[in-house]
């Protein structure tokens, strides 16, 4: 798949520079201008005994592009956020179940099971499937506004603790900095607001070979800049908090002394190139699946 793949030898766009400068006029990362790690996604983990609930489709719910089937709810898990499954806080409230006999990694957004289960858009994601440039569908959105599986971009403490992140980051910016386009592998955008000469929707940054790694202020941000180096990061929505991470309440390792959120914050948009994945392709919001 498109997050496992070394891209550290792959040649920057022709426009890279321009792309990069663009972002730096439009004020760079989002959080002040400041890389920060967002620490609360949680994947939870199901198996054929766990118990799957129906949904009522809410206003964030799109056809055809989201998926209506029964969703594995493990118990005691909890919501992008939220320390149970009640969506109180009015975020994005993610709800991301892998089910490792099922080989299905569900993702939804803007769950709330409150006594009824309502959400937003699910994409079930078939995990023993290797696909297509165009994913699940073209002009399909996801649980994420690109269409991209979030699990598989998310980086997690033992990873971290095990000195090697073998897959692609995920990050965010203001909507203001995109152009209403996107790029493979991306499958959508949104009603961006950015400039022509804006980098578009599913934009592939890597850190550049040059910048000193040993700089950084923790091991654990070196292993996340390593992986930058390697696999690089995609532009998975609009966001002011640019990378996210995965929540170590199920992991062995705990971020605590491991990373902190502003380990990063040296990294600046001149630091990284923009890979090459083609012509932008406008968007039409008319998904096909």
């Amino acid at each position: 798949m498109f997050f496992n793949r070394d891209v550290s030898g792959s040649s920057a766009a022709p426009n890279s520079d321009a792309l990069i400068a663009s972002l730096r006029a439009a004020g760079g990362w989002g959080n002040g201008d400041t890389m920060q790690i967002d620490f609360s996604l949680v994947v939870l983990s199901a198996d054929t005994s766990t118990p799957k609930l129906s949904f009522t489709p809410n206003s964030d719910f799109y056809t055809p592009d989201c998926d209506q089937a029964d969703v594995p709810i493990p118990a005691g898990g909890n919501l992008e956020g939220e320390s149970g499954y009640t969506c109180t806080s009015d975020g994005d409230c993610h709800l991301l179940v892998y089910d490792g006999d099922e080989g299905k990694l569900f993702e939804m957004y803007r769950a709330n099971i409150d006594g009824a289960f309502s959400g937003g858009c699910l994409a079930v994601w078939d995990t023993t499937q290797t696909y297509s440039d165009t994913l699940r569908g073209d002009q399909c959105t996801s649980a994420d506004a690109a269409g991209f599986p979030m699990a598989p971009l998310l980086f997690t403490a033992d990873e971290v603790a095990a000195g090697t992140i073998d897959h692609a980051i995920r990050f965010t910016i203001p909507n203001d900095r995109i152009q209403q386009s996107y790029v493979r592998p991306a499958t959508h955008g949104t009603r961006t607001s950015g400039a022509s000469d804006a980098p578009s929707y599913g934009v592939h940054l890597r850190l550049r070979a040059d910048y000193p790694i040993d700089s950084l202020p923790s091991a654990g941000a070196q292993v996340v800049a390593r992986a930058m180096q390697r696999y690089g990061m995609y532009h998975a929505d609009g966001g002011n908090i640019a990378l996210t991470a995965q929540s170590d309440r199920y992991t062995t390792a705990k971020w605590d002394g491991l990373l902190d959120p502003h380990d990063l914050a040296a990294l600046r948009i001149e630091d990284f190139e923009v890979i090459d994945h083609g012509t932008p392709i406008a968007l039409t919001l008319d998904c096909v699946r």
